[in-house]
């Protein structure tokens, strides 16, 4: 699909979605900035997944309370068959449920995460166990904190990136070779434990791996009259997967002040090349926030059957109170 996507995929709604395209990359032959982006965005992840995307938020002393947080993905992008009209605009629905601190057990995120989203933005719900009740959550996204982030992520930074990019100003700076996150299989080893890898300031670097690799630069500038915590955000995408390794993020003084860190694998039963553990890091506080914290649980499943009907608002509910 992704050689037909070559010669029928377009860009709309001023780069925001797109259009005559399915189940491959979109823009096999880069053009611009947000042709990249959208190649992130659609790379293959599998149908339907489930993971545990546990994380840790040090104090600058090194101590922590491990996150753990069971997700599922329903994309609906690559089901074979399906088109963007067919999905109703709907990218993936995203499914987030905390299992431990005890303090936030039993609260779920639900997500509509959209192909077009100035047509249709993302929709987003809540359950608190406290309440027993869904309300919507117009707020996951953009750069409101994460989940149990501490602060030290944004929404928009899961998965390195995600969501509208209108707020900034996309350039292509262009290609360069540089040492990456690659090939980071020491950190998703299943004998590895968090006490493990987790130290003051970053994680333990004996468990991570950088390669030298060719990767695309892209500059994003925040838009006049427009808010977010970062004026500028450098990205390095892998020139052959389209996985962002690398991000620069500059304060509203333009000042470095975070960098963030993709250590990604081949998932091979798929294949596809993802991230496995992400780390953000603040340069000035000297804390970070690591995602992806899975060795001592089931590995990720990526091609399994998960019900359109578990992924409503009623739904939720009906799942909240199990």
């Amino acid at each position: 699909m992704t050689l037909r996507n070559a010669s029928t995929a377009r860009l709309v709604a001023n780069g925001e979605g797109i259009e005559d395209a399915a189940e491959g990359f979109p823009f096999p032959l880069p053009q611009n900035a947000y042709h990249l982006m959208w190649n992130h965005k659609l790379k293959y992840k599998g149908i339907g997944g489930t993971r545990y995307n546990n994380q840790v938020a040090p104090t600058t002393s090194g101590a922590y309370q491990l996150v753990k947080l069971r997700e599922e993905l329903l994309g609906l992008y690559y089901k074979e068959g399906e088109t963007i009209q067919s999905t109703n605009n709907i990218l993936l629905y995203f499914f987030q449920e905390v299992e431990s601190p005890a303090r936030l057990a039993g609260n779920i995120l639900l997500v509509h995460e959209t192909l077009n989203q100035i047509a249709q933005p993302r929709q987003a719900w809540i359950y608190n166990p406290g309440q027993r009740r869904v309300r919507r959550a117009p707020n996951v996204a953009y750069d409101n904190p994460g989940t149990a982030s501490d602060g030290l992520r944004t929404n928009d930074m899961t998965d390195m990136f995600n969501g509208a990019m209108d707020r900034f100003d996309w350039e292509v700076v262009g290609k360069k070779e540089m040492y990456v996150p690659y090939n980071s299989y020491a950190v998703h080893s299943g004998d590895v434990t968090p006490d493990d890898m987790v130290m003051p300031g970053h994680l333990d670097p004996q468990y991570m791996r950088y390669e030298l690799h060719r990767v695309w630069v892209l500059d994003a500038r925040l838009k006049s009259g427009t808010r977010h915590i970062n004026s500028r955000r450098t990205f390095y995408l892998d020139e052959d997967s389209y996985q962002i390794l690398l991000i620069d993020h500059y304060d509203q003084q333009g000042q470095l002040w975070r960098a963030s860190e993709a250590h990604s694998i081949n998932y091979y039963e798929l294949p596809t090349f993802w991230s496995t553990v992400e780390t953000h890091m603040d340069l000035l506080s000297g804390r970070y926030v690591a995602v992806g914290i899975d060795n001592q649980d089931p590995v990720n499943t990526f091609n399994v059957e998960l019900p359109v009907s578990n992924y409503t608002p009623q739904a939720l509910r009906t799942r909240g109170r199990r």
